[in-house]
């Protein structure tokens, strides 16, 4: 694997905004390169040596989300654009190390229930839905669906 083709110095052209590094990879490392491990890279970073760590790690996801996130499946025939989408999610403040976020679980195979409880609680974490899922009756569901105006049909 080509030099340029690993996740560290991937990350090091994101953070250093190079929007060249699409351009200047070969055919063959095009085929290979992954816009789509930029998301997954590079919205999460540790910054805690630096004096504004925490607004760092804060400004990277949340401009990872505005800027690049938002549209990257609309342009996926145009890898170049989404590298270039890429290059505008650091603040330009030095490089940092990005850490892997995994993607969120299929729902597939969820109760009825738990569909609900999910749809709810959109922030709730896994094990405060099991919870939720324990002390909840689908009445009572219903019953909150009836009064938000979400009944069935």
């Amino acid at each position: 694997m080509s030099d340029r083709l690993n996740i560290a110095n991937e990350m090091r052209m994101f953070d250093r905004k190079v929007r060249s590094f699409y351009n200047d990879l070969t055919a063959e490392e095009k085929k290979k390169f992954s816009n789509y491990l930029m998301i997954r890279w590079g919205s999460s970073v540790e910054a805690k040596d630096h004096p504004k760590g925490d607004l760092i790690e804060q400004y990277y996801l949340q401009n990872c989300n505005e800027n690049f996130n938002k549209h990257f499946f609309s342009v996926s025939k145009h890898p170049q654009l989404q590298w270039l989408m890429a290059t505008t999610v650091s603040p330009g403040a030095g490089t940092f190390r990005h850490t892997w976020v995994a993607p969120r679980k299929k729902e597939a195979g969820l109760s009825a229930k738990r569909r609900a409880l999910v749809a709810m609680y959109p922030d709730y974490k896994d094990d405060e839905i099991d919870v939720m899922c324990a002390i909840t009756t689908q009445k009572e569901i219903d019953e909150y669906n009836k009064q938000a105006g979400n009944e069935k049909k």
